[in-house]
């Protein structure tokens, strides 16, 4: 009877997320559902805060991204990639959230209990407290100016620097030709140069390779 439940969990574990999503759609299957919360939780979260400039909020927002997944499991296509469908529901999720908060005049720009965005714990390990400092700073100026982007040009750059979309992916999320998001993607990244630039004369200079081919600045 072991050996089953490991092979039965084993097997779960195993499906792809269009499995575990037509197994939520057909059977109600909750285990199923778990496990998709369980491989997207972080990447919902990170980009529910950096969309909405709050970790605060940014917990909860992702938990309700989520119940609204299940909540529309019926409208789920099958032959589409479960992917697209989730991060379509959570940008707009983020898009409804900025203009609620708009329109209360409650928008901060607060992202955690410090006042600054997390740095990522593999960088805090390699580098000296100096440096650290110097990129938080960096973090600070680059967390604000990006909550300075209309939603439009922000999406574009959480779901490209940060969650790593490729264009074409980011324009399915998106519903929008890929010519768009290439519009998108310059117009963004000219504003958010445009607002970094009094702070780091030098900021764009400072890429790597593939960023300076790409004509993209560094981003935190």
């Amino acid at each position: 009877m072991f050996k089953k439940t490991l092979s039965n969990l084993s097997a779960l574990f195993s499906i792809s997320d269009e499995q575990a999503m037509w197994r939520v759609q057909t059977e109600t299957d909750h285990e199923a559902f778990a496990l998709l919360m369980e491989r997207w939780h972080d990447r919902i979260y990170g980009l529910c805060a950096r969309m909405l400039n709050n970790t605060h909020t940014a917990e909860d927002m992702a938990q309700e991204v989520f119940t609204r997944i299940f909540e529309k499991r019926k409208d789920y296509h099958p032959e589409k990639k479960f992917a697209t469908w989730l991060w379509r529901i959570a940008v707009n999720r983020c898009y409804d959230e900025l203009r609620r908060l708009q329109r209360r005049r409650e928008f901060t720009l607060e992202p955690d209990e410090e006042g600054h965005e997390t740095i990522p714990d593999q960088l805090i390990e390699t580098v000296s407290p100096d440096q650290q400092a110097v990129a938080q700073e960096e973090a600070d100026v680059i967390r604000t100016a990006r909550a300075q982007l209309p939603e439009i040009y922000r999406a574009v750059i959480v779901l490209r620097h940060y969650q790593g979309l490729k264009l074409r992916e980011i324009a399915e999320v998106l519903d929008v030709p890929e010519g768009t998001v290439n519009s998108r993607m310059a117009e963004a990244l000219t504003q958010l140069s445009r607002l970094l630039e009094p702070r780091f004369p030098n900021y764009t200079r400072r890429r790597t390779g593939a960023e300076r081919r790409n004509r993209e600045p560094l981003l935190i």
